[in-house]
């Protein structure tokens, strides 16, 4: 993916007349931790960008919109998926770098009380390390591979063919333990992810 989370991000702060460090204090996140981002030095967790972005009141898919101005379509191509994470996500307490964790949203980021994802989890791959909740409720269904999940401090490892719905407000995580890819279609709503 060739999309350029340090510049965004820094073109987004600057257009809400912002300094990184008052986007670090808000979001709960040390200044050098933006600074690294916009420099495209470090990638982010899932549910740190959540937070700096809830700063910049955006979305994850807002946030990763190529083409905003889309039409009122109701059926879209797999090549028009939009992908709303980096390709890779970095584990900042060990170091180590976060197997590949692709979501790619199905249809417009706004205008919508649904959002349905096409989530990819490589083996090892985590959604990071602290659970993260957000407004709303959200479901999925387990198309290949495996999956634990925690809920609320509770774990249920999911295989093909499982699913899951929940109030997504229960702070959460998703980790691929299994030793192949996992693959998942899911929807929440709102679309506050």
């Amino acid at each position: 993916m060739d999309f350029d989370v340090g510049s965004r991000l820094k073109a987004v702060r600057k257009a809400n007349n912002l300094t990184q460090r008052e986007v670090a204090a808000r979001a709960g996140v040390t200044n050098g931790m933006i600074s690294l981002i916009e420099a495209n030095k470090t990638s982010p967790s899932v549910s740190s960008l959540k937070k700096i972005l809830n700063v910049l009141d955006l979305t994850l898919s807002e946030f990763f919109e190529d083409n905003p101005d889309r039409t009122d379509k109701f059926w879209f191509r797999s090549d028009e998926f939009t992908e709303i994470t980096p390709e890779t996500l970095f584990d900042g307490t060990t170091g180590e770098g976060m197997k590949a964790l692709s979501f790619k949203r199905l249809g417009p980021a706004k205008d919508t009380s649904l959002m349905m994802l096409y989530e990819v989890y490589e083996t090892g791959a985590d959604t990071g390390p602290e659970p993260y909740g957000h407004e709303g409720e959200e479901g999925g269904y387990v198309i290949e591979g495996e999956l634990l999940l925690e809920v609320d401090g509770r774990t249920e490892i999911l295989r093909a063919g499982d699913a899951y719905q929940f109030d997504s407000t229960k702070p959460h995580r998703f980790r691929n333990i299994g030793p192949e890819r996992c693959i998942v279609v899911s929807a929440l709503t709102p679309p506050t992810f």
